[in-house]
């Protein structure tokens, strides 16, 4: 059985209720493969996330941007995986480089958030990546792996996880890691995962690539072996979000 595609769009903080309003039309009319070939979910700014959830067909799914590492309480500003469950929101994304560099999120405390979103009933999409500092000087891998242990080290059932490798050189800068550079940080994360994790959670665990991503890269990167979908910024507020989508029917053919 492969792996099936998954393409989530991060919308990041964009978007006033008129633009959002499009964008779902925009998904809503797109004619794309069905969801057994391609799992879409898309992650609208907290404040639309009702709205979003409420007019997206219900073969898309939706994601939270982020949530808190524990239960709620007086966390001012925070959102807990709990208010994120009770509104019917099946998914969130975590780790991702932008709260890492912002916001100084560590390791451990993304593997914390991971594993309590997870024992909420959510679904997590792991964000990993590394600076260009840290791929100019040899450390991609040891970077990454780290990244992926702090979650291994507090998470049992990957059933519900998803890796994105998101080089942060890449990220909103229009330089795309290479198809054969994509592929090469998934197969390595891969093995690490089948060394450190087991065979069967490297096998069947879904590896997005996430770095400037857009409709004319999108069909090359998703015929590489290791590469099970797209993390996408700034192409999932266009239309040519669609066609991202429909790359991953390269899977099929391959």
């Amino acid at each position: 059985m492969g792996r099936k595609f998954i393409v989530g769009g991060n919308w990041k903080c964009n978007g006033t209720s008129d633009e959002v309003k499009k964008i779902v039309s925009m998904l809503n009319e797109a004619e794309v493969p069905s969801q057994d070939v391609v799992e879409v979910v898309v992650s609208p700014p907290f404040v639309f996330l009702p709205m979003v959830k409420s007019q997206l067909r219900p073969d898309f799914q939706v994601a939270a941007q982020n949530c808190w590492v524990k239960k709620g309480g007086a966390f001012t500003g925070e959102v807990s995986a709990e208010m994120l469950v009770n509104l019917g929101i099946p998914w969130v994304i975590l780790g991702h480089s932008e709260r890492r560099a912002l916001l100084n999120e560590s390791n451990e405390f993304v593997g914390d958030k991971v594993a309590y979103a997870l024992a909420q009933g959510l679904k997590v999409i792991a964000c990993v990546g590394e600076t260009l500092e840290q791929r100019e000087s040899g450390s991609t891998m040891a970077v990454v792996a780290e990244q992926t242990k702090a979650i291994a080290d507090r998470v049992s059932d990957w059933s519900n996880v998803v890796l994105a490798y998101e080089p942060v050189w890449a990220i909103g800068t229009g330089k795309v890691a290479s198809p054969a550079q994509a592929q090469e940080v998934h197969f390595e994360l891969r093995k690490w995962l089948q060394q450190n994790v087991g065979a069967e959670v490297a096998d069947s665990i879904r590896i997005m690539y996430g770095g400037s991503v857009n409709g004319a890269n999108c069909k090359e990167l998703a015929a590489k072996p290791d590469v099970d979908g797209f993390l996408v910024g700034g192409a999932s507020l266009k239309p040519e979000f669609i066609d991202i989508i429909k790359s991953g029917t390269v899977k099929k053919t391959a």
